[in-house]
């Protein structure tokens, strides 16, 4: 048939087939005009499915595939709108396509010639399988059956073609894919696999809500949900496992795992249990907590690099100048331990003023065994639940600070340094000293037990340094430690720290660099001597930086070469120190 050009009228959602009568609200002032100018010209319009929810504003926009349908009636309603009264004729192949700057669509629209096979015994056959089919999915699409049967009964196949797909609610690529069809046959073919599809999803939905409903407890609406989730994802194969996966890798973890077997057997109690509880309940998140826990402990791991008495030697004058008796002591710790292969023996107690270096001691002594690190600040600590952990009945319980500084390591044999032992607190909440005790003790801490973790761990291969700024310390805890005291620096041995170590790192303080700075040893001394009062060489860092922070003012923030001799020194630290003095007596300080 010859083609001729034809206004297009977009349909949002809708294939209509042909033969039948419907009436078209239209609002949108674009298809208004569009169907006012068809029904002026040609009183014939294509009505056409649309790709997008809006109106379509080019061809792409629009399906190639629509409807000629006849204009009986075109009724102007008091808001505007238009009611229009269509009778469908042909599917038409639409080619073409172009839109003017009115936004009216035009294109070629040619009949696809279609068979009426309607009679036939297949196509009726068909036709009430179909109809059966669709009724066990009415409950879900809520269909309305009695208005099927009349249709199916009682109208043309195209029709019944037309209530099928607004029925069931077929895609509109469906529905463009059955109009293309040339026979009634292949149109209820395409269909009868649509709504088989649809009855598979009904089943599936049904799953689903019998697994969800089999898997209710009472009230608690998260857990349903949960399940829910879970069971889509199982259906549409995208279901990793969840929960059940990670009790597997719990499982898995807990069997590659070194503990021991007391642990491992409460770890294997405390799946089970877990694995009996709802995922979302709380309980489930405190033991799957105290699993991970558990399993974070470094059981049988382990820093094996054998101890060289040179290299820590060598490591110790590198960091530390003078303290030969304490380094000596030291180097003897280690030479023991080289010889058995173990950590036991006396526990090192370093006491002395602040600023001798205690800390950072401990520190070169892990560096130079090749071992993990790890600080343990106990000044003010009066709780002995921070040292043993807590019992996981409480809210926000957890291991205590020396399960977790293993934990932080990752090994069971790290250097861990007991800063400020002197310091503990004691109040109601128990004595940390006697649960110190336990720790220290080498004939006890094989078996340390932490109240969290409910099971025993060898503490006996940790290297354990406590400092102390004086000998305050409890009987008993002193009993368990070697006490090596630390007089301080003589002068010599502060003139050897301040030219090896501090210079440079109030260099860094002051942002100079150390190549820029020139400064003779008597000045160094006069430092020492005349502004320094300590043990320490704290107070020595600070007076060399405030020296470098002064100059740097008078210099304007410059960084240039400079020679720092003792009139100057005085010049700059006389000054500081007499402002310091009178701020503390109350007095203002004259510019």
């Amino acid at each position: 048939m010859q083609a001729m050009r034809n206004f297009i009228l977009p349909l949002r959602h809708l294939v209509l087939q042909p033969g039948l009568t419907v009436p078209v609200y239209l609002e949108n002032p674009t298809s208004i005009l569009a169907m006012e100018s068809a029904a002026k010209e040609h009183k014939e319009i294509i009505l056409c499915a649309q790709r997008s929810n809006n109106y379509p504003n080019k061809s792409a926009d629009i399906y190639e595939i629509g409807t000629r349908a006849d204009i009986v009636q075109v009724l102007r309603l008091p808001d505007s709108s238009v009611h229009v009264m269509v009778q469908t004729t042909n599917a038409v192949q639409i080619e073409n396509i172009s839109v003017d700057s009115d936004g009216l669509f035009t294109g070629d629209a040619s009949n696809i010639e279609q068979t009426d096979d309607s009679k036939d015994e297949r196509v009726i056959a068909l036709r009430d399988k179909l109809s059966e089919n669709l009724s066990r999915i009415a409950r879900n699409k809520r269909i309305d059956l009695s208005k099927l049967r009349m249709v199916t009964n009682g109208y043309p196949m195209a029709a019944f073609i037309d209530a099928v797909i607004q029925m069931a609610d077929i895609d509109t690529e469906v529905a463009i894919q059955v109009l293309g069809m040339k026979t009634y046959f292949e149109k209820l073919s395409l269909l009868m696999e649509q709504i088989a599809i649809l009855i598979e999803m009904a089943k599936i939905d049904d799953a689903i809500n019998r697994r969800v409903n089999n898997q209710m407890d009472s009230g608690r609406k998260e857990a349903i949900l949960h399940e829910k989730i879970r069971a889509i994802q199982k259906e549409l194969g995208e279901d990793d496992g969840g929960d059940e996966m990670d009790n597997v890798s719990l499982k898995k973890r807990i069997a590659e795992s070194k503990m021991p077997d007391e642990a491992r057997k409460k770890a294997e109690t405390e799946l089970r249990r877990l694995r009996q509880l709802q995922p979302m309940s709380p309980e489930a998140s405190v033991i799957k907590t105290y699993l991970d826990e558990l399993l974070a402990m470094p059981w049988g791991k382990s820093d094996i690099v054998p101890v060289d008495l040179k290299l820590a030697r060598a490591e110790l004058d590198r960091e530390h100048s003078g303290m030969e008796f304490v380094k000596m002591r030291i180097l003897e710790h280690l030479a023991v331990m080289k010889k058995t292969g173990n950590m036991r023996g006396s526990i090192i107690c370093l006491v002395g003023a602040p600023g001798v270096g205690k800390t950072s001691l401990g520190k070169s002594v892990a560096a130079a065994l090749g071992r993990k690190y790890h600080r343990m600040a106990l000044g003010g600590l009066s709780d002995e639940a921070h040292l043993r952990g807590h019992r996981k009945t409480y809210i926000g319980s957890q291991p205590g600070r020396i399960m977790d500084a293993l934990k932080r390591a990752g090994v069971n044999n790290p250097v861990i340094v007991l800063d400020e032992i002197d310091k503990l607190g004691k109040d109601h909440r128990g004595d940390p000293e006697s649960a110190l005790l336990e720790i220290l003790d080498p004939e006890q801490n094989k078996g340390f037990r932490d109240h969290y973790l409910e099971c025993d761990f060898d503490l006996s291969n940790i290297m354990f340094i406590a400092t102390a700024n004086s000998l305050n310390i409890a009987p008993a805890l002193r009993d368990r430690m070697e006490i090596i005291e630390m007089p301080g620096y003589s002068e010599i041995e502060k003139l050897s720290i301040a030219r090896n170590h501090l210079i440079a790192r109030a260099a860094t303080d002051a942002g100079w660099d150390p190549s820029n700075i020139t400064i003779s040893d008597d000045a160094i001394k006069h430092i020492i001597n005349k502004y320094t009062a300590e043990s320490g060489v704290r107070e020595l860092r600070r007076e060399i930086t405030a020296v470098l922070r002064k100059t740097l003012l008078e210099l304007d923030g410059a960084d240039v070469p400079t020679e720092f001799t003792i009139p100057k020194i005085d010049e700059i630290l006389s000054l500081r120190t007499y402002a310091g003095f009178n701020k503390r007596i109350g007095f203002g300080v004259r510019a």
